[in-house]
């Protein structure tokens, strides 16, 4: 069995998690975590989960040039890799999925007092982040 994976939408204030099933097919969003506890939160999970590969959301303008996060976004990279050197990492591009996030909760018909939480809009990110790259796979 090969593990999950882990999805990763790293933000200065909030990050949010989605995870696979075991057999990779299906993208569920986690939680959302404040930035300083992010390590701590992925140490915990990997005690309860077999995690096989990270995919972290890279943040890129429209025409494919770093933004004000991008610097951020790989410093994050590089602590991950030294921390957890045995699971892979893959960058996906997470243009828009913001946006798409919003659209979908928007369109889910949940109330707005729940639609303002920011943390519902990167988790969800995060399982586009991750929902992208499975439909990059296959």
């Amino acid at each position: 069995m090969p593990g999950k994976l882990l999805a990763i939408d790293f933000g200065t204030k909030r990050t949010g998690f989605a995870i696979t099933d075991d057999l990779q097919i299906i993208a569920t969003a986690l939680t959302t975590v404040p930035t300083h506890k992010v390590f701590e939160y992925i140490e915990e999970l990997l005690l309860k989960e077999k995690i096989s590969s990270f995919i972290v959301g890279f943040p890129k303008d429209l025409k494919g040039r770093n933004t004000n996060i991008t610097a951020h976004v790989s410093s994050f990279i590089k602590k991950l890799q030294k921390q957890y050197n045995n699971i892979p990492i893959f960058k996906i591009d997470e243009r828009f999925t913001s946006k798409i996030a919003k659209q979908t909760i928007l369109s889910s018909g949940v109330k707005k007092n729940i639609r303002k939480k920011k943390e519902l809009v990167d988790k969800i990110s995060a399982t586009i982040i991750l929902q992208s790259y499975l439909d990059l796979r296959h």
